[in-house]
């Protein structure tokens, strides 16, 4: 059985896109270390409603940031001057370390208009010894990562090591990070080897033991629980985990082992030291002016 069952609750990115999320929560900050997950969509998108669904540019550091489509398109543009058209399938790793800002738009209005967004992003906080790296971007097409299939199940490892395939995707810590796709009555596991793993529901519902459990639920279990996952219905899954880093402080959209980092990275977005993106610096998002301290976050503001 979980250890926990975290149920997804509402968050706004902006004034026209509403989110479920998931980490952190209250009583679990971090699955290995994976320290947020949103999960939006999926949802059409009038035309007349794409600025407003728009994220500003906004800045990060001591995270990788992964940005992962089900379904529709988005434009990220970040600081280094990267402009990459995100879609299905495809993995978009953004690597913040001592500082970057980026933005996502929604500017095709044709796509959207045949298509529903449905887009999970995720946090994955770095090593105390490479918060400070230089920030990168790297953008994996779908043929470059692992694909496993058998009898109603398929499978991408997005990241990392798991049911010997190992993604091509570079990361700072052992994990895994893998989207599922089950037909009814399929069954899987998690992967073997991690300390700390979850398996969050994207839709339809299943089964471990007698407990059904449903969309918009993450199960999270420890190194010694192997589940058997039935699928009640055709069903879509995120796995994810790995080793813990230990404890981080999260304030906005900054993570850091050092609560003095957070204050630093404070002033440099007030005071314009991490710049704004060269083709998209017209308009950003401010500070936010809560006055919690970094150990115990607004989840609220929290922003991807």
């Amino acid at each position: 059985m979980p250890q926990l069952i975290i149920d997804a609750r509402t968050a706004s990115l902006s004034t026209g896109l509403n989110v479920k999320r998931i980490l952190p929560f209250r009583r679990r900050r971090m699955v290995g270390p994976f320290i947020f997950l949103d999960h939006a969509g999926p949802v059409g998108v009038p035309a007349s409603h794409l600025s407003a669904m728009d994220v500003l540019p906004h800045p990060h550091i001591g995270l990788s940031t992964v940005t992962y489509l089900l379904d529709g398109q988005v434009t990220h543009r970040d600081s280094l001057g990267v402009e990459q058209i995100i879609r299905p399938g495809e993995v978009n790793w953004m690597t913040a370390g001592r500082g970057i800002s980026h933005s996502e738009r929604f500017e095709n209005a044709d796509f959207l208009a045949k298509s529903h967004l449905e887009m999970l992003q995720t946090w994955v906080a770095l090593p105390e010894k490479d918060e400070e790296a230089n920030p990168a971007f790297k953008n994996f097409s779908p043929e470059e990562l692992p694909i496993f299939t058998d009898k109603g199940i398929w499978m991408r490892l997005i990241a990392g090591d798991a049911y010997g395939m190992k993604s091509n995707v570079k990361t700072h810590s052992p994990l895994f990070y893998i989207h599922v796709e089950l037909e009814a009555n399929a069954l899987t596991t998690l992967p073997a080897g991690y300390s700390e793993r979850a398996v969050y529901i994207v839709n339809g519902s299943v089964g471990i033991g007698d407990q059904t459990y449903h969309a918009g639920q993450m199960l999270v279990f420890g190194n010694f629980e192997n589940p058997s996952i039935i699928a009640n219905e055709k069903a879509t899954l995120m796995l994810l985990g790995g080793e813990p880093l230990g404890d981080r402080y999260i304030w906005w959209n900054f993570v850091s082992s050092r609560k003095e980092r957070i204050e630093q990275a404070k002033a440099d977005w007030e005071q314009g030291r991490i710049v704004l993106p060269p083709n998209d610096n017209h308009e950003f998002i401010p500070l936010p002016k809560d006055k919690s301290k970094p150990s115990d976050p607004p989840e609220a503001n929290v922003l991807s």
